[in-house]
């Protein structure tokens, strides 16, 4: 009787979802996400244990984007285990060690254009060889067609089949059996029913293809099968790894098109890949990246510049439509990313809002802002270790604001540091030069300054009526 009850509710809940789905597609998912977990309550499920039935009973009540269901949501077990798939290898060589990087990519066949085997290529011929000790690629051939991919696995040995030996490069299979249903869903935006079934598969072909690649690496990072890569692109994702240490981080991104280069730990992948798989039907895979972003508590979005990934295919994999899209932050020799050192950054300039000074030093997409500042005015960085730099470059000002540069001002660097009231600053500086038009850039530092850098200042040298964006600030050292 009391299970009874229990499910009479849960309908209840199903019969108000109608109303709600008009009125929010996230409250929609909200409601759905608890009714679905509540539901593991009466499955037979390996992956649900007691003490997850518990924490399921007490979010029922909550919503979606409630504090308490997200921490809940995080710590769900039933997330954590692999997902029972039989995959078929067809081509591999037993997998060694686990490395850093996994790279994976879905591909199905195309009615126009196959750009599968010139993103390989570029992944490979954009790695040194130092670099491809520490990726591995999988491929999910996700095609039911089978010819298709007899066809394509044959050109991929052909091709990389060092790769394949040095066990480098996978090629999968996840068997139609196991997919979900894909005919009579439910046609959410108004989409066709082939677009439905398109997008619906494509969120399984991903599941499948993270639940495979959980434990071959540290990182993930999923790419799209018509995609060119900027060269040295891990030592690059190595670079702003090392610089985020310390900061609580779900996805990175380093393409700001679709399911690009979005990087994640390994251990979040068996949660990604249920998470795909309980709402395939709802909406296309990069919507519900974002919600599950939010679901494991990264508010915003952590996007990189340059970008390192490049959408290069001309006609799209659903129904061979053209597909123009292009990244136009990415550049094909990123790997100069700077290594700013540690360091504190400090300003007696009017901070504008939220937009502090420490995000000008930041390799994420934001920057500093300030209101008009006045001759004498400085911004300053102070780092843990004094540091030999071989290049600096400050950028102000944005494409949208091209005004707010600093007009009038000096780049000067500094060594023995006291303690003053406001804070640390050096006792000595040393002017490098003036910025212009609202620029600053050195190369061969280390040959004009004599002395190892405690201090870095960006000093106004005139009163300007326009507000002040120092868009990025960026350093060398050896």
């Amino acid at each position: 009787m009391f299970k009874f009850c229990q499910m009479k509710h849960i309908f209840e809940i199903l019969d108000k979802m109608r109303c709600l789905r008009k009125r929010s597609t996230v409250s929609f998912l909200g409601v759905l996400v608890i009714f679905l977990l509540f539901m593991n309550l009466y499955i037979e499920d390996s992956y649900v244990l007691e003490g997850d039935k518990q924490l399921i009973r007490e979010t029922s009540t909550h919503q979606l984007n409630s504090e308490r269901y997200v921490h809940t949501f995080k710590d769900l077990s039933n997330f954590s285990g692999a997902i029972n798939v039989t995959y078929r290898y067809l081509a591999a060589t037993p997998l060694q060690r686990k490395r850093f990087l996994t790279i994976g990519l879905s591909s199905v066949k195309r009615k126009k254009g196959n750009y599968l085997l010139e993103t390989i290529k570029s992944i490979f011929e954009q790695s040194s060889y130092e670099e491809l000790k520490e990726i591995s690629v999988v491929v999910h051939l996700a095609d039911f067609n089978s010819s298709w991919r007899d066809v394509m696995v044959q050109d991929i040995t052909q091709k990389f089949a060092h790769h394949i030996i040095a066990g480098r490069l996978i090629v999968i299979h996840a068997p139609e059996e196991y997919y979900p249903i894909l005919d009579g869903l439910k046609r959410n935006y108004n989409d066709p029913e082939d677009r439905v079934r398109f997008r619906s598969k494509q969120n399984v072909d991903y599941a499948f293809l993270l639940n495979f690649c959980a434990n071959t690496s540290d990182y993930y990072v999923m790419l799209e099968d018509d995609v060119r890569c900027s060269k040295n692109f891990l030592t690059a994702i190595k670079k702003v790894i090392t610089s985020l240490e310390g900061t609580y981080w779900v996805t990175l991104e380093f393409s700001k098109l679709g399911y690009i280069g979005k990087l994640y730990h390994s251990h979040d992948l068996p949660r990604l890949a249920h998470f795909l798989l309980m709402f395939y039907q709802e909406m296309p895979c990069d919507w519900l990246l974002t919600h599950f972003r939010g679901l494991l508590a990264q508010k915003n979005v952590i996007r990189f510049k340059p970008s390192l990934f490049q959408h290069m295919g001309y006609y799209s994999s659903y129904k061979g439509t053209e597909n123009k899209l292009k990244d136009d932050d990415f550049e094909e020799e990123s790997f100069d990313i700077p290594d700013n050192p540690p360091a504190n950054l400090y300003t007696n300039m009017n901070v504008f809002e939220n937009y502090e000074a420490s995000k000008a030093y930041s390799s994420v997409d934001e920057y500093f802002w300030g209101k008009p500042p006045s001759a004498g005015d400085f911004f300053v960085i102070i780092f843990e270790n004094p540091i030999l730099i071989k290049k600096i470059k400050v950028s102000t000002g944005t494409e949208d604001r091209q005004n707010d540069i600093l007009h009038h001002g000096a780049l000067d660097v500094g060594e023995n540091v006291v303690d003053f009231k406001q804070g640390r600053q050096c006792v000595t500086y040393l002017r490098l030069g003036e910025f212009k038009n609202g620029n600053f850039e050195m190369s061969e530092v280390n040959q004009k300054i004599p002395f190892d850098i405690n201090c870095m200042r960006i000093y106004v040298t005139k009163t300007q009526k326009e507000w002040l964006i120092i868009r990025s600030i960026s350093i060398w050292t050896f």
